[in-house]
């Protein structure tokens, strides 16, 4: 599935509102808030955190959900087309910038498609 497909899908649920988006700020507020959710959830899971509460918690994948959401709404807002953004992350920086940066477990060269 395609960030242009999440996209509309979001898009399609939110515009049934009367206001569709929130203001950029507030959707960093709620981005920021699930961000701490999914560190209480992994702090939970792999640190030293144990989990004192006998109420349903939520899940590391179910924080992860949240958090994309939040970034589609906020893209959205913006007008941002995520799967162009994305490519131009993955072509500039994973094969441009940072392609030589770690060390490979293979110790090949990597293509810059990530079909390979």
């Amino acid at each position: 599935m395609s960030f242009k497909s999440l996209q509309k899908q979001v898009d399609r649920w939110v515009s049934q509102f009367k206001d569709p988006y929130w203001q950029p700020h507030d959707i960093l507020a709620r981005l920021t808030e699930e961000m701490g959710e999914l560190a209480r959830q992994i702090n939970i899971k792999f640190g030293p955190k144990k989990n004192d509460t006998i109420q349903n918690e939520s899940s590391i994948d179910e924080e992860l959900a949240d958090i994309l959401f939040s970034v589609i709404c906020l893209a959205n807002s913006l007008k941002i087309d995520l799967d162009k953004t994305f490519e131009s992350l993955i072509e500039n920086k994973c094969y441009g910038r940072d392609n030589f940066r770690f060390e490979r477990s293979d110790k090949k060269k990597m293509g810059n498609n990530l079909m390979d």
